[in-house]
């Protein structure tokens, strides 16, 4: 497998979900960050947001925004950073998203997340 030249951070408070989303990217050569909350993304951003190709996130999270915020933000300050939310509770609609930001609705496949992810990638 030839590794990717991004990190996709993945933000995700279920370990579960976080550690089979991690998984599945780095079984596909990706390097992937997991944190488990939007103030730990966000301190990730800001220290390596140039090397962060995709930011996958989960709407509900601990911290001092939610998934949704948190996506928005990134989207403001790191334009370069595709964008993937999931949740199994609310789908946003596509105005309440950022620009360009795809959505999964939980449970999701994992081989159809690695393929938003590639997508993403290729799209930036």
């Amino acid at each position: 497998m030839t590794p990717h030249p991004k990190i996709v951070l993945v933000a995700e408070d279920q370990m579960l979900v976080r550690m089979e989303a991690a998984d599945a990217l780095t079984l596909q050569g990706y390097e992937v960050m997991e944190v488990d909350g939007a103030d730990d993304a966000l301190a990730v951003l800001e220290a390596r947001a140039a090397d962060i190709g995709v930011l996958f996130t989960d709407i509900q999270m601990p911290g001092s925004m939610d998934g949704l915020a948190l996506a928005h933000h990134a989207r403001r300050n790191w334009p370069w950073i595709g964008l993937l939310i999931a949740s199994g509770k609310e789908r946003p609609s596509s105005t309440e998203m950022p620009a360009g930001c795809r959505f999964l609705s939980k449970a999701y496949d994992p081989d159809h997340m690695v393929d938003q992810v590639r997508e993403l990638i290729a799209a930036h």
